[in-house]
């Protein structure tokens, strides 16, 4: 009886580095290669996917639907975190990378499997989320990263070898993007986008229109939410993957959510990249814009802190972490009384909050009116500023003293200090 084969399960998406790793493992590794492609919203025949890994030498080839939960329980988590990385990136490829490892983690315990083998290069953040989660799932699981070792240096050198062991592929040399996609967005890297100095080209758009080609038409959509999270739009209760689908079509029509940034990697470098982030551009807004009229003013300063601690664990790659969980229990927490409606304008790039409304709202005409009121006696601010500016007013007291050598009774007296002494 032949002993039975080594099982390896690999990220497979069907682009250039996946679709050369599985004759390369063939080649170098005598193990069954298990491919298991993750359908997180990309735009992609996912039964054509499998066929092609099987026919370029895979045993098995699984295509996972996983959009729902990775709305549910990654997305919905960080937008009720407020988390955007460097204030400016929306954390799509981050939120998605440790949802698809735990699949693969998943599918390795299935078929007995104790490797799982991925594309990502030794430069990016990837590698890091997929075997941070890896590594806290089932740390006896063995990593294969064929891009830190083996002997091909550049896309280019990959071309070549799809070319000579006549695997299709999608790219070429003349243009070659590293994009990620999902239903919460698309990443843009690579070419010309290597030099900060090029402006991208408005042809690198696949999500949205450019602001510009965007209609001269204002477009008004109302979000409602239910303890931070959105539920219906324009009325309309609506599932997890609708709901974003309906957003992520509004904003796109609009040129909502495209942002060029430079970004500071994990691993130590600068890169730049274009995002196209519509329906999560209106929904981060439209959050936040929820949360100012119901949160109070300390746990609102509290939660930057938080978030931005959040967005962090998430680009990082530590979503299984007990920090990340216990913050999102914070989070939660704030979260109980974040349910209302607010009304966005969407108009050629820019989504704006323009009303919003919640029976917990904090805001309350009778205080906040310019007219007369019933509820707020305008004398006893006086009181109020006398306490709020006592330590400010102490400390000018001191300082004449020091000064001017004036006793504390003298300071008292209203008496003020000029040229070095005290006059009446």
């Amino acid at each position: 009886m032949a002993e039975q084969k080594e099982k390896v399960v690999l990220a497979y998406s069907g682009g250039l580095d996946t679709s050369v790793i599985i004759p390369w493992l063939m080649e170098n590794y005598d193990y069954e290669v298990i491919a298991v492609c993750c359908n997180a919203g990309q735009k992609e025949d996912f039964e054509a996917i499998k066929q092609k890994a099987l026919d370029t030498g895979a045993t098995k080839a699984f295509a996972l639907d996983i959009q729902e939960e990775f709305i549910t329980d990654y997305i919905w988590p960080t937008l009720k975190a407020d988390a955007i990385y460097e204030d400016e990136y929306m954390l799509g490829t981050s939120m998605a990378r440790p949802l698809m490892a735990k699949k693969l983690v998943e599918i390795a315990e299935q078929e007995g499997a104790w490797y799982i083998c991925h594309g990502c290069t030794g430069k990016g953040n990837d590698q890091v989320r997929f075997e941070t989660t890896i590594k806290a799932l089932n740390p006896a699981i063995k990593i294969i990263a064929p891009w830190r070792f083996w002997d091909f240096e550049s896309r280019e050198d990959l071309l070549s070898y799809a070319a000579d062991h006549n695997i299709p592929i999608a790219q070429s040399t003349e243009k070659i993007y590293s994009r990620d996609e999902n239903i919460w967005h698309i990443s843009h890297e690579g070419g010309e986008l290597e030099n900060p100095w090029n402006e991208h080209y408005d042809t690198i758009h696949v999500l949205s229109v450019p602001p510009e080609a965007a209609p001269d038409e204002k477009t008004y959509v109302d979000i409602d939410f239910v303890k931070g999270v959105p539920v219906a739009v324009d009325g309309e209760k609506l599932g997890p993957v609708e709901l974003l689908t309906k957003l992520n079509e509004l904003g796109s029509k609009n040129g909502v959510g495209t942002v060029d940034i430079i970004e500071n990697r994990l691993v130590g470098m600068k890169s730049r990249g274009v995002y196209e982030t519509p329906g999560g551009t209106i929904l981060f807004a439209a959050h936040k814009a929820l949360e100012k009229l119901i949160l109070d003013r300390d746990t609102t300063q509290y939660k930057k802190i938080v978030s931005e601690k959040f967005a962090q664990l998430v680009y990082d790659g530590l979503w299984f972490t007990p920090l990340r969980e216990a913050i999102s229990a914070f989070v939660d927490s704030t979260q109980e009384l974040v349910t209302g409606t607010v009304k966005m304008k969407l108009y050629k790039g820019s989504a704006t909050a323009v009303a919003r409304k919640s029976e917990n709202s904090l805001y309350n005409e009778e205080f906040a009116t310019f007219s007369k009121d019933d509820v707020y006696n305008q004398s006893d601010s006086e009181g109020f500023i006398n306490l709020f500016s006592l330590p400010l007013k102490i400390r000018a007291i001191q300082k004449q003293i020091k000064e001017g050598g004036a006793k504390p009774n003298e300071a008292l007296e209203r008496k003020v200090l000029k040229g070095g002494e005290f006059i009446r």
